[in-house]
């Protein structure tokens, strides 16, 4: 396993994410699907046992749909989940990331980036994960009502009180995060070491503009669906399978239309150079690191050991420049 930094912090070239673990076949009266817990747990120790000592979840997380909002029994889900698989291990030899924004509650300050609500759920968080810090603490999405001095102070405040050790933005506007970087650096805050958002090899808008931002103040890419949420392991050219994420993603079959021509001459990429579709999506990114001047971390949904050991394997993928020329092209198509 690589490692990279994140500040001071040596983590894992991959981090393993709870946005969508393992189905269950049993479901809640809405339809919604359980997580097969020792499905999960599995996939959790053979994580560890090849080396992975980074996990990334968020307050709202169930573990088999993206958010749950306003639903008490299944928001936080993935939160515990973890919390109960991580007890048994020594704490400071894993990182943990989770996120605060989404409203969890239907009264007022129920959701935001506020001082109120921040303060609130970084309690709900740490009782779920069953720890006393978490080590990254990051802003879900932009909070319209909430300043960003406000919220840059309340970050500020939980790291010096020992609550969180990093914070990081995630979905934000490249505006918004470039004014509340500058509240920090004139206050002399802490600031961001992470911006976690959507990246693939067909998925780049993050590279318009985000990925400046991200070089010139040394923050890490967390790169959340970099399969394109298995758009580009193929899997979906011949429709949608019942259980897979796009079976439940809304606008899902959207995209996997709009990419066809794409995916289909990824494909054939990925079978010229004798590698595996997600293997070369990833060694993509990995690569894209030298290109774009930054640390990226993908973030692993794997829903089976096999697959996880798959994609851990394209750190092995060698992507000479010619290559990296042709799936760039990609983008064009």
């Amino acid at each position: 396993m690589n490692y990279k930094h994140i500040g001071g912090m040596e983590v894992s070239q991959f981090a393993i994410g709870t946005w969508h673990l393992p189905p269950s076949d049993k479901r809640y009266p809405d339809g919604i699907l359980y997580v097969d817990v020792e499905k999960t747990e599995k996939i959790f120790k053979k994580a560890m046992d090849l080396g992975i000592n980074f996990f990334d979840t968020a307050n709202t997380y169930h573990g088999t749909i993206s958010e749950t909002h306003l639903h008490p029994e299944k928001s936080g889900n993935a939160e515990i989940i973890l919390g109960n698989y991580l007890k048994d291990y020594n704490r400071e030899s894993f990182v943990l990331a989770t996120k605060v924004r989404a409203e969890v509650a239907v009264f007022h300050n129920g959701g935001g980036l506020s001082r109120k609500h921040i303060s609130w759920q970084i309690r709900e968080s740490l009782s779920r994960l069953r720890t006393d810090y978490v080590d990254l603490y990051q802003i879900h999405w932009q909070d319209p009502y909430t300043s960003g001095r406000e919220t840059m102070d309340i970050l500020n405040d939980l790291v010096h009180r020992g609550l969180v050790h990093y914070i990081g933005t995630s979905n934000h506007p490249p505006s918004s995060t470039k004014e509340m970087m500058n509240v920090a650096e004139k206050r002399g805050w802490e600031n961001f070491v992470t911006m976690q958002e959507s990246y693939n090899l067909i998925e780049r808008d993050f590279e318009k503009e985000k990925a400046s931002i991200a070089k010139e103040k040394s923050l890490t890419l967390l790169a959340y669906v970099p399969l394109a949420e298995g758009i580009l392991s193929g899997k979906y050219s011949n429709g949608i399978m019942p259980g897979t994420r796009g079976s439940y993603t809304e606008g899902f079959k959207e995209s996997v239309d709009k990419s066809k021509n794409q995916v289909n001459r990824f494909l054939e990429i990925s079978k010229e150079l004798d590698v595996k579709p997600t293997q070369l999506a990833l060694a993509w990114i990995l690569k894209m690191q030298e290109k774009l001047g930054i640390n990226i971390i993908p973030i692993l949904g794997a829903t089976s050991v096999n697959h996880l050991e798959e994609n851990i394997q394209s750190q092995d993928v060698k992507i000479s420049d010619s290559t990296l020329r042709d799936l760039n092209t990609l983008a064009k198509i």
